[in-house]
């Protein structure tokens, strides 16, 4: 009685658990990737992205003024620390008031605002929490002011430069397109020939078709990674070597066995009826292949194409080892970790960008493709 029908099972609840918390796995860190993409660097480095709408404690640095006033023996320099520009730039927006200042990069926030720091020989420095400050010295300041150092509090800024820096990289438009030419035949040519492929293992009788479907499943656990340099090898010696006929044929090597296995375990389920009936009618394999497995193996062949269009298209190892070093031969994922990376290394916002920007076109592919498979489904349950 434990199977009735429309009768809830006990452990439903422990499903649904674990189906949330793996959304959840997913979605918070693309979350946090997505907010980081729109802040600079010191606010990520300040705070969690998280915090993003709150206003962050920035450190920055400044120069008084060097115009003096004498004061008997000593001269009195008088201003605000936010008319200095380098100060400014520190700052998307007006600061908020000063919570600590220093006069050393190794101890910015060593006084409190308002305090007056001895700074030796007679000289003390005055920084309250409005930015304003008063520097006595008892020589002449000449051309250059006082180093100042302070923490401040800075509005939340959500700014689109980190994308400007990734769309603007030079020849990023000519690693797009690099990118669309390895991708698309990439796709295109393993899901051709594992089709034919996939139908002679699941629906024509010949020798060693079970030595053969072993050996497929046997490759999947082969790491492709064993196999980049001996087979850039064969490519040099048959002419191909480094360019996009041979990054064609890797992606295609390395992506027939799942293709095969999944198609051919698809077709092998489909129902025996419809193809006895139509070789008894006199339908060649071909005809069966094009009229009836094709048609039906739909979302198989959708599915297999999503994932490899999205392996393809974010791959860097491949595209390292059988595309050209040149910048006109190099893909977006080549691209971003060479140029925008290599130089940025810490630059988290950058980073964000250039992810975003690298799934921007997978995702638009995977949900036309959902699209145009549910249609083509829904048609067919019609007719």
């Amino acid at each position: 009685m434990d199977n009735i029908a429309g009768k809830t099972p006990a452990l439903s609840w422990a499903k649904n658990i674990a189906m949330a918390a793996m959304v959840l796995i997913w979605v918070i860190p693309t979350l946090g990737l997505l907010v980081s993409s729109f802040r600079d660097r010191d606010q990520i480095s300040a705070t969690g992205w998280w915090q993003a709408m709150l206003p962050v404690e920035l450190t920055a640095r400044a120069r008084t003024v060097t115009e003096a006033v004498a004061d008997g023996p000593l001269f009195r320099v008088e201003g605000d620390i936010f008319d200095d520009e380098e100060a400014r730039s520190y700052f998307s927006g007006m600061p908020g008031d000063i919570s600590a200042f220093g006069t050393r990069g190794a101890e910015p926030t060593a006084y409190p605002p308002g305090t007056t720091a001895d700074l030796g020989d007679g000289e003390t420095l005055t920084v309250n929490a409005d930015g304003s400050y008063i520097w006595i010295t008892p020589e002449e300041p000449g051309s250059r002011g006082q180093r100042v150092y302070f923490a401040a509090e800075s509005p939340p800024k959500l700014t689109l430069d980190n994308y400007r820096t990734v769309l603007s990289g030079d020849n990023m438009g000519r690693a797009f397109i690099n990118t669309l030419t390895v991708a698309i035949p990439a796709t295109i040519i393993p899901i051709l020939i594992a089709a034919f492929a996939a139908y002679a293992l699941a629906w024509m009788e010949f020798p060693i078709r079970g030595l053969l479907i072993a050996g497929i499943v046997g490759l999947l656990v082969v790491p492709i990674q064993l196999a980049l340099v001996p087979v850039l090898n064969l490519h040099n010696d048959i002419g191909v070597g480094q360019s996009f006929v041979g990054i064609w044929l890797a992606h295609t090597g390395f992506g027939m066995p799942l293709a095969v296995y999944l198609l051919r375990n698809y077709m092998a389920g489909l129902p025996r009826d419809i193809i006895e009936c139509a070789r008894v009618d006199g339908a060649t394999d071909f005809q069966i292949f094009i009229k009836i497995i094709l048609p039906l193996s739909l979302p198989a062949l959708a599915s297999f194409a999503i994932f490899q269009f999205l392996w393809t298209w974010n791959d860097l190892l491949v595209a390292k080892v059988f595309l050209p070093s040149a910048d006109e031969a190099k893909v977006m994922t080549v691209k971003i970790a060479d140029d925008l990376l290599g130089s940025r290394g810490g630059d988290w916002g950058i980073l964000a960008a250039a992810a975003f920007v690298s799934i921007a076109v997978p995702l638009a592919v995977f949900f036309s493709l959902q699209r145009f498979l549910v249609r083509g489904l829904l048609a067919g349950s019609v007719k």
